[in-house]
């Protein structure tokens, strides 16, 4: 049988307010739970990850072993045959340098440029020489009649 005494909150807060700073007998009073000094009784305080307070942060403590392959990867620009249909006309040489004039890629010297197969390609360009260019590319290239030269074949 349901009463008041045995009634149960369905909906509870998940911790009660904890009151502070209510004098000495509260149980929280004076210094509220914070104990004495240092960061964490401060005002403001907020935890930054992996501060370690006065001891070395942790990716100076632990020791560095093995090998990354990471500096010597090599990034490539991909340009579309669309792209390069779009933008040159017949007869012209498609380079690193034509690309940069014409505004297809910034001057980004450590990246190579790769050709990539979206697209077709209508225009009678003299050649393509860039770094690389994928297998579609390179078939749908040599199909409409233009020469290309890869430096590294990819």
């Amino acid at each position: 049988m349901i009463t008041l005494s045995n009634l149960k909150d369905l909906n509870p807060r998940k911790n009660p307010k904890k009151q502070v700073g209510r004098g000495v007998g509260s149980g929280k009073g004076k210094t509220c739970g914070r104990g004495h000094k240092g960061d964490k009784s401060r005002s403001g305080y907020k935890t930054r990850p992996y501060y370690t307070g006065a001891g070395a942060p942790p990716h100076k403590v632990f020791p560095t072993r093995g090998f990354s392959n990471a500096a010597f990867k090599v990034e490539y620009i991909g340009i579309n045959l669309d792209q390069i249909d779009r933008v040159f006309q017949d007869g012209e040489e498609v380079t690193r340098e034509t690309l940069v004039s014409k505004g297809l890629i910034s001057g980004n010297r450590g990246k190579r440029i790769k050709v990539l197969g979206q697209g077709e390609i209508q225009k009678k360009l003299r050649g393509i020489s860039l770094d690389a260019a994928t297998a579609s590319a390179a078939e749908k290239i040599r199909n409409a009649g233009i020469a290309l030269t890869v430096t590294k074949a990819v």
